[in-house]
């Protein structure tokens, strides 16, 4: 059993202190230039282990020394050990937080060991995010809860990074077989590098909704523009789709006149206070009726 802790570094200075006070001043001038104190290996060795203690330092929570998902519960002196749940590993952030976290959010590369897996239906792990069984299947993934899965897929043009646990673009991802040379069927055209770094885009040949952004000028990434609009490819931009000639029945079958028109000029909200006001009239004064009967 061991975890990690900074008593012992502080001890082992202590002894370096203590060791350097003891060693009798030299008489005579001080070197200009005193010669540099090499560290061997075996004072490397000491430094690290110094790291590792057997003993509670504190009450709280501490991750073990080589095992991410291990953690210890130490009370009044008295070490409890635990384990996070299957696919989870412990965020030894603060030592008086006991929290089990995701793989993606630590970096367990000083404490690699985990416990042994219990997979279940596309769940490699009980709990956590996992690639789809099929490699062609680049944008759906699984999130699994206690042994149960959910299968999600990413909005297109994105696909399912192993290393983050979300959707990513293709060339972030960097995953086989999902690169963007097998996610979309577009080749950016080769330009200059001067233009390159401008990220020029390119209407998408089978959607006019849609256009492809080549990072540096070789890195397709597909965007789209908003609803009833097309990618106008003269001027680089979206417009509605009736002013993109060779866009203009794009939407027809799937929004009405009315409707494309009404993503074009959405009615405009009344402003505040409008509708005249809402207060009620005054009430006469009291005898005020009599005043004016009198006049």
């Amino acid at each position: 059993m061991a975890f990690r802790s900074c008593v012992g570094v502080i001890f082992l200075g202590c002894l370096v202190v203590l060791a350097s006070s003891a060693v009798p001043k030299a008489k005579g001038r001080k070197p200009v230039n005193p010669p540099t104190r090499t560290i061997n290996d075996n004072e490397k060795k000491a430094e690290a282990e110094a790291e590792i203690t057997n003993d509670c330092p504190e009450d709280g929570f501490f991750a073990d020394a080589e095992q991410c998902d291990k953690y210890y519960e130490c009370r009044a002196g008295n070490i409890i050990e635990k384990l996070c749940p299957d696919g989870m590993v412990f965020n030894d952030y603060s030592s008086q937080e006991e929290k089990c976290d995701l793989p993606f959010n630590l970096d367990c590369s000083a404490r690699p060991k985990l416990q042994t897996p219990i997979p279940q239906l596309h769940c490699p792990r009980l709990n956590g995010y996992f690639s789809h069984e099929d490699p062609k299947e680049c944008g759906k993934f699984y999130y699994c809860v206690d042994g149960k899965f959910n299968m999600i897929t990413c909005p297109d043009g994105l696909v399912y990074n192993d290393k983050t646990g979300i959707c990513t673009w293709p060339d972030e991802a960097k995953k086989k077989g999902c690169g963007a040379a097998d996610v979309f069927d577009f080749d950016c055209p080769a330009v200059n590098e001067t233009f390159g770094l401008t990220h020029p885009r390119y209407a998408d040949p089978e959607d006019c909704q849609f256009f492809y952004v080549c990072i540096n000028g070789n890195t397709p990434r597909r965007s789209g523009c908003k609803l009833g609009q097309a990618f106008d490819d003269v001027n680089k931009k979206c417009d509605w789709a009736r002013k993109v000639p060779e866009c203009a029945d794009w939407y027809k079958g799937q929004l009405t006149d009315a409707e494309l028109d009404a993503l074009e000029n959405p009615p405009t909200a009344k402003p505040a206070g409008s509708g005249g006001s809402r207060r009620k009239p005054n009430r006469p004064l009291k005898g005020s009726k009599a005043v004016e009967d009198e006049e």
